[in-house]
């Protein structure tokens, strides 16, 4: 009997700080060593026939961590998408990028453009990169475009569904998580995917996120397709 694989697999990618430091290195140069196992991770779904993998590479909290790390990160998102991008392209993985993208550098901003139009015409896995993102902005954002709608007339409050806002939010319509795998130790979804997580299988590691190698995920993976998914009903 074929294992059950989830079509949607969202990761928050926590450890690279913690990992440096008991190195004694610098926390960029665990965000470094991260870059790996994101490769890792979107070769492995890719393979097991995962259609949408959704990872969490900088929230809208971030920005309050040190300036140095923070600059660290923008300019290691600007070369992972230039070095990236045609990979996926030749894998067939398309790239989207969801979050609040304007409070990025304009360089960044291009480099991002660029990237995911690299990837346009795959119809493989779709990789989604959440940055700058947060689940509360995400929501927010969705109310007041369709408040806006409202206002406009095109609509009426009570026409307001699940489905209508679900399409507002940055993910769209596309099918929420199955899977959330969180690594680093930490028992939390730290704003990330709120309303798309309602009925989200949650597996967490200890796993510091640059260890993180095909055999965490095979682990993931093994106890997801053990649970069983009621969605509120009895079975």
């Amino acid at each position: 009997m074929n294992p059950v694989i989830p079509k949607h697999v969202a990761i928050i990618m926590d450890g690279n700080g913690r990992w440096a430091q008991s190195r004694n290195l610098s926390r960029s140069a665990g965000h470094k060593e991260g870059v790996s196992a994101t490769r890792c991770s979107v070769e492995y779904c890719a393979k097991k026939g995962v259609q949408i993998l959704t990872v969490f590479a900088f929230s809208s909290e971030n920005w309050n961590r040190p300036k140095t790390e923070v600059m660290t990160l923008m300019e290691l998102f600007v070369s992972s998408l230039k070095k990236e991008a045609p990979k996926l392209a030749e894998n067939n993985i398309t790239l989207k990028i969801i979050g609040d993208k304007k409070a990025f550098s304009r360089r960044l901003q291009q480099t991002m453009l660029k990237a995911e139009q690299a990837t346009v015409g795959t119809d493989g896995m779709t990789l989604q990169v959440a940055a700058n993102y947060g689940g509360r902005w995400d929501i927010t954002n969705a109310c007041r475009e369709i408040a806006s709608i409202v206002k406009a007339g095109d609509i009426q409050p009570e026409d307001i569904t699940e489905e209508l806002l679900s399409s507002h939010l940055k993910t769209g319509m596309d099918t929420d998580p199955d899977l959330l795998i969180r690594t680093g130790g930490e028992y939390r979804i730290s704003n990330f995917l709120l309303w798309q997580l309602a009925y989200a299988e949650l597996y967490f590691t200890d796993t510091l996120w640059p260890d993180v190698d095909e055999k965490v995920l095979e682990h993931a993976f093994a106890s997801f397709a053990t649970r069983n998914r009621r969605f509120g009903e009895v079975r």
